[in-house]
């Protein structure tokens, strides 16, 4: 049942094909000439024919076999004979029957005339008959569909007898197997579509892979490895996509195996042993027919190919390089593949095997399974001698590599340096000179990239404007330096390459030694050779630390010797670091990169050291902070991140506590410097950031070093830049002193000054009768007291005799008397701190400066004012007596010749309004009417023309009536009266201020002054007329000046309205009607 089960299922489906193969065999037999419709009914037919085979296929592939293939095969066979009378669909539908009957139908089983007839159509359908052209165009579908039929095909022929060494077939079928193969090849290099590019290289592999015949593979190696040397060879392999040059790998691999695999052509070997023990070239025999279609395969043709795959491999195997790890892969399995399965055919190939081997190998993505270099050199000891010229190669091209110009280039060179060191360390390969090149070729090729690299644009920047960090140093990015060598973009990458070799080259003791001949080389030179050396010793020994740690250091005694060289290193290299940290302090000039690296040195001490460096901070913390103001930005930030990594290191919260915890000796170097007159612009500096960094709290240490700024201003009050930079100083002081929680120690509370005036309060009804009350009760204590002294004393007057004898004591002894009201003064009078007596004595020494002829020293000074006076003002009997001497100097600047100047000086007398309140009202008035109005006049004028000139000299007037009298507003909104005059809104206020006008320097000026001017009304008393002129001055800008017309409104809301009613922004209220009484209407 088991047997008829199968036949019958055959009988079923030859059944199926009997109903389209007759059909079919009948539409091709019957006509001459084909039409249209005999080309469409033969395309269906062949349709369904495929369709059926590949189902049945699907079904149940046991049943088909070579016979049901020829009986297919029969109609089409036909078919073929008048291929030129059909269209290329039905051509192309036929070969794809064709491959499903070769893999499917006939297999192993394929008769060498169909097979010669098979690859001959195939053959000349994609590259037509030899020595003739192609008699039409096939489209790409086409071809690919030929391709893989002609890879089923040649799998079956080269499985079947036909091709079998003692076949007598062989010679028929040789002849077209070898022009199908070389179609195969033109169309591997013609750069055809990617995908008949990859089943034209899958024809090759089915070829080189089913035939076992060495003779027959040996006459196509030559143009196999010729073919796939020019795909696999720059430039076409640039231009080539991954998958086809992965295939073609596979394929080259696949290729040499089979051909020159130790295995394949063992005698061959054997031979070539004999003959070279014996010294005498074996003959060849002579030239037979068999000879034209097999190669003999002798030890003289083993030579000659195996130095010309030597040459192709040297093309290939620049592949190495290419910028995709899959194809890397694909090279690294080739090259592994060749030294292992043709180890001794090979032979002279294997030192750039060995090489590309190295260069690709991936200890991550390489599985254990598969074998690598490591396990090949394992079984073949001779391969470590070539592991070791490999490397040495590497090592000494390297300075000459760097010279170039692609930075990829320079990574995968350094790439190859730590690969094969890590080869040459697990193999146990060591070598002395070996070791000596490494460290050279390092310092010459660090050398080379730093003078290649393009200079970074160091904009040198006298100031100190960059953002401190006086918070937690656990802040992301405060730990982290930049790099001082290779730090351009570009060459991040080839940086971090050369990194990753210093930490990983070989072992702890190595990497000790490299950097205690770097130090020993680094005091021998200067410049860059000198820069690139102390650079490697510092990472050298950095990654020495970062490799051994404390546990193995324990477990392990035979490596004391080893971590005391490491100490003894690492401590000569922190003495280096220091004296150039010393010679910055001192000025003397050293190359910044030098000073950089420095400073990460001092910061890696520290991290190691933790708080057991605090002792260190005496000398290295000054001059790490003096780099705080250097001009160059790359050092500052290098000294920021330096002094969060001390605090951090040493346990502190912050660069705050380190500095105020260290401020003695800190301070004390400043003072000294000052004091003799070492006014350098780093000292300036460094005591301004310090102030930034501490805050309020350093302040109160500081009174010694102001004495020494003011003493180092009047000994130099003639440098104006150096002025400028002591008042930088100063202005630091005012700006963190104002910080301070108490400037005056009263009850313990800072007391907020506040002058603004308070709009007055409105009385309802049981204010008016408290109100009542109160005068009832003083009118009828006014009575009773009266009644009290009508008639004679009831009791004598006076006091009592006590009293009295304490009146006479005090009039015998009148000076006890006049200490007790002065006790009682200074009692109530308030205390000031340190911090408060500092920055009165600031506010003093402002008045003599203001007249300084360098504008940014006065507008700095008059933001000094404005700054403390705030601060200042809850003591009056202090303070008042400062506002009067810098009155004058103050006042006067608004008359400066610099805008900015200008806009500074109303800044500070608005801040004086706000802390001084009423007693400026007196000095405001007499300015006011001593030409103080009219500058304001002048301000305003000269914003108007501006804003006038910015909308193409339409300036808006804002005008009244011609007699005189008010102007009612005819309505209320935007728009236009018949007189042509401008009605004006809220909206249309606020659309006359646009314009490019407001940013000019008049404007800036005039906005200024306005916010001065509302300061005044908000905190000083005025009097009525100069109420009134301030009230027209700025009648075109309160209405949309908030502050400012609330404070205007404070002290006369009635007139700020008439003023409004005027310019007819407001409407007047309804009309009230009331019996008996007729009021005019608008």
């Amino acid at each position: 049942m088991a047997t008829a089960e199968p036949s019958a299922r055959r009988t079923q489906f030859f059944q199926e094909l009997k109903a389209l193969c007759v059909p079919l065999s009948q539409l091709v037999l019957r006509a001459q000439d084909t039409t249209p419709q005999d080309a469409a009914d033969a395309l269906r037919l062949v349709q369904s024919l495929t369709t059926a085979w590949t189902a049945q296929v699907s079904r149940d592939p046991s049943i088909l076999d070579e016979k049901l293939a020829s009986y297919v095969f029969f109609p089409i066979s036909h078919l073929l004979r008048k291929q030129d009378q059909y269209p290329v669909r039905v051509i192309e539908a036929v070969i794809r029957l064709i491959g499903a009957l070769a893999q499917h139908g006939w297999k192993t089983k394929v008769s060498a005339d169909l097979s010669q007839q098979l690859l001959l159509f195939l053959s000349f359908t994609l590259g037509g008959a030899s020595g003739q052209t192609k008699k039409r165009d096939l489209p790409e579908e086409t071809v690919l569909e030929t391709f893989r039929a002609l890879g089923a095909v040649i799998t079956a022929v080269g499985a079947s007898a036909a091709l079998a060494p003692s076949s007598p077939d062989g010679d028929q079928v040789i002849p077209a197997l070898g022009h199908s193969v070389t179609v195969a090849f033109d169309a591997v290099a013609e750069g055809v579509p990617p995908l008949i590019q990859l089943e034209a290289l899958y024809c090759i592999q089915a070829a080189f892979s089913v035939v076992k015949d060495n003779t027959i593979l040996a006459q196509f190696l030559p143009g196999t490895v010729s073919c796939l040397n020019k795909l696999l060879s720059p430039p076409v392999a640039q231009k080539t996509q991954r998958r086809v040059l992965i295939a073609a790998l596979g394929v080259l691999q696949t290729v040499l195996i089979n051909v020159l695999g130790d295995l394949h052509i063992r005698g061959v070997l054997k031979q070539r042993e004999l003959e070279q023990a014996q010294q005498k070239p074996r003959e060849s025999s002579g030239d037979s027919k068999e000879s034209k279609l097999r190669i003999e395969l002798t030890p003289s043709w083993l030579t000659a190919t195996a130095s010309q795959v030597k040459i192709a491999l040297s093309s290939i195997l620049r592949l190495r390089n290419h910028e995709f790890e899959d194809v890397q892969q694909a090279l690294d399995r080739l090259c592994i593949a060749l030294l292992d399965e043709c180890h001794r055919s090979l032979a002279e190939c294997q030192p750039i095997l060995v090489e590309t081997a190295m260069a690709l190998e991936d200890e991550q993505s390489q599985s254990p399974l598969q074998t690598s270099l490591r396990d090949l050199v394992a079984v073949y000891p001779e391969l470590g001698e070539n592991v070791k010229l490999a490397l040495y190669g590497w090592v000494s091209s390297l300075p000459r590599v760097m010279q170039c110009n692609d930075d990829r280039v320079k990574q995968i060179a350094v790439r190859n340096i730590l690969r094969g060191s890590k080869h040459a360390a697990s193999l146990q390969l060591d070598s002395s000179t070996l070791e000596d090149s490494l460290a050279d070729s390092l310092r010459d090729s660090l050398v080379v990239l730093v003078k290649g690299s393009k200079p970074s644009r160091i904009q040198e920047n006298p100031g100190t404007d960059l953002a401190l960090s006086s918070s937690a140093v656990s802040d992301a990015g405060m730990g982290v330096f930049t790099p001082v060598l290779l730090e351009n973009e570009g060459q991040k990458a080839t940086r971090g390459e050369i990194m990753t070799l210093i930490s990983n080259i070989s072992s702890t003791t190595q990497q000790v030694r490299l950097a205690t001949s770097m130090m020993a080389y680094v005091r021998d030179v200067d410049g860059i050779d000198q820069i690139a050396s102390y650079w490697l010793a510092f990472e050298l020994i950095k990654a020495s630390y970062a490799r051994s740690s404390d546990l193995d250091e324990l477990l392990d005694f035979s490596n004391l010797d080893e971590t005391k060289g490491q100490e003894e290193a690492f401590q000569e290299l922190f003495d280096f670091s220091t004296s150039i940290l010393s010679s910055h302090s001192d000025m003397v000039v050293v190359d910044w990169r030098l000073e950089a690296i420095a400073l990460e040195v001092t910061a890696f001490s520290a991290t190691r050291m933790k708080s057991d460096f605090r002792p260190e901070l005496i000398d290295v913390l000054y001059p790490v902070a003096t780099f705080l103001g250097s001009p160059n930005p790359q050092l500052r930030s290098h000294a920021i991140t330096t002094l969060n990594i001390l605090a951090a290191s040493c346990g502190y919260r912050d660069v705050s506590e380190l500095i105020v915890d260290n401020a003695d000796y800190m301070v004390n170097s400043v003072s000294l410097r000052l004091n003799t007159f070492d006014i350098s612009p780093t000292s300036t500096k460094v005591l301004k950031m310090m102030i930034h960094l501490t805050g309020p709290r350093l302040v109160p240490f500081l009174d010694d070093v102001v004495a020494a700024v003011f003493a180092a201003l009047d000994n130099y009050h003639g440098y104006p830049v150096l002025v400028e930079s002591l008042f930088s100083v100063l202005s630091e002081v005012v700006t963190q002193g104002v910080k301070s929680d108490a400037l005056l120690l009263e009850d313990g509370t800072p007391r907020a000054v506040d002058h603004r005036k308070r709009r007055p309060v409105h009385l309802g009804m049981k204010d008016i009768l408290d109100f009542l009350e109160r005068r009832r009760k003083k009118r009828k204590q006014r009575e009773d007291e009266a009644e009290l002294i009508q008639g004679h004393p009831k009791e004598p007057w006076g006091p009592e005799k006590s009293e009295a004898k304490s009146l006479l004591d005090k009039l015998e002894n009148p000076d006890e008397d006049e200490d007790e009201p002065e006790t009682a003064v200074e009692e109530t009078q308030k205390t000031s701190t340190p911090t408060y007596t500092l920055l009165s004595r600031v506010l003093t020494l402002t008045q003599h400066y203001l007249t300084s002829p360098t504008p940014t020293l006065r507008k700095s000074l008059l933001d000094l004012v404005a700054t403390v006076s705030p601060a200042l003002a809850p003591d009056e009997n202090t303070f008042l007596p400062l506002i009067n001497a810098v009155w004058p100097v103050v006042i006067t600047r608004l008359h400066d010749s610099e805008p900015f100047v200008v806009i500074a000086a109303c800044k500070a007398l608005a801040a004086l309004c706000s802390a001084a309140g009423d007693f400026l009202a007196s000095r405001f008035k007499t300015e006011w009417s001593s030409g103080l109005a009219k500058w304001f006049k002048k301000i305003r004028d000269d914003a108007a023309r501006a804003k006038g000139a910015s909308k193409g000299g339409k300036a808006t007037v804002i005008s009244h009536s011609s007699k005189g009298g008010i102007l009612i507003p005819g309505r209320v909104g935007t728009g236009e009266r018949p007189d042509g005059k401008l009605v004006y809104s809220p909206a249309t206020i606020s659309s006359t201020s646009s314009g490019l006008g407001r940013f000019s320097q008049a404007s800036q000026v005039w906005d200024a002054a306005v916010d001065m001017l509302a300061a005044i009304v908000e905190n000083v008393r005025v009097d009525d007329d100069m109420f009134d002129e301030i009230l027209d001055l700025v009648g075109d800008v309160f209405p949309r000046n908030e502050r400012l017309r609330e404070a205007l409104e404070v002290v006369n809301a009635d007139a700020v309205w008439l003023a409004l009613y005027e310019r007819g922004l407001v409407s007047p209220g309804p009309v009230p009607v009331m019996e008996g009484v007729e009021f005019a209407q608008k």
